[in-house]
């Protein structure tokens, strides 16, 4: 293999590391070690509210209950950190600033008021709604009016026309139509990325090779796909792999049916 494999587990510090993370941070830490690779931990806490120093302190406590030790990350760090999303703020800054004046993204001061009164409308009429592109189709002159006088506003990416492939180990080809796919918000108003913004712009920045992670992500890669193109960067090798399910059917999670690991 002439390109070293790297790999991440990105836990969120909002509850324990469960039966579901813990699965998933041992596939990566298992294909890393089998093929000479390297292992990072990523802690992915920019939801300052749910996240907790506790909660951080249980997931590497069970990462290492487990044996699972990692080449980069808290308390070993390395040539691509910060390794703790909160601390890489003006980095997904910086690739907003790119997209926005390249093309790939714009300015939207709609305010969730607005859109959840539009939305709202729609499902009374029984009708599907995604984002109308009423900030793209702004003049300058309106947009700057807007921004000088101080009105909130985020970041959408702008998803061009046509469709969206990519391969993945696990489940072959996957092809969607970009129609299907909304001017998704990329930074919020409060100045913080979302989750599909900090996770492309930090597997960039450390150059993950291989993105090893549930099924119920399949539906978020398109978006990904399209932010690691229009930020010129090389796609990983993704595969998503099936979840665990209780015996009520339901998927494992932080909030439903799963127990700490340790």
């Amino acid at each position: 293999m002439s390109v070293i494999p790297r790999l991440r587990f990105a836990p969120s510090p909002t509850g324990f590391l469960h039966i579901g993370g813990a699965r998933t941070a041992l596939f990566n830490w298992l294909y890393a070690r089998r093929h000479g690779g390297v292992f990072i931990l990523r802690i992915e806490d920019t939801d300052s509210r749910r996240s907790s120093e506790d909660l951080v302190a249980g997931i590497l406590g069970g990462l290492r209950w487990l044996g699972i030790d990692w080449d980069e990350g808290p308390g070993v760090n390395g040539p691509h950190g910060p390794y703790f999303q909160s601390a890489r703020l003006e980095n997904y800054r910086v690739a907003v600033d790119h997209l926005v004046a390249s093309g790939h993204a714009y300015r939207c001061f709609c305010q969730p008021e607005e859109l959840q009164a539009r939305r709202a409308a729609a499902q009374a009429e029984h009708a599907g709604w995604m984002y109308d592109r009423t900030c793209l189709h702004r003049s300058d002159k309106a947009l700057a009016q807007l921004k000088s006088a101080g009105v909130p506003h985020a970041i959408r990416f702008k998803v061009p026309k046509g469709r969206t492939r990519f391969d993945d180990v696990v489940r072959g080809s996957i092809e969607v139509n970009n129609a299907t796919i909304d001017d998704f918000v990329i930074l919020r108003s409060d100045g913080h990325p979302t989750y599909h913004l900090s996770v492309v712009v930090d597997d960039v920045d450390m150059a993950i090779t291989h993105v090893v992670r549930g099924d119920d992500h399949t539906s978020n890669t398109p978006k990904h796909v399209l932010l690691f193109r229009a930020l010129n960067a090389k796609l990983p090798q993704f595969a998503h792999v099936p979840l665990i399910f209780g015996a009520d059917k339901k998927r494992l999670s932080k909030r439903h049916g799963a127990t700490s690991v340790a």
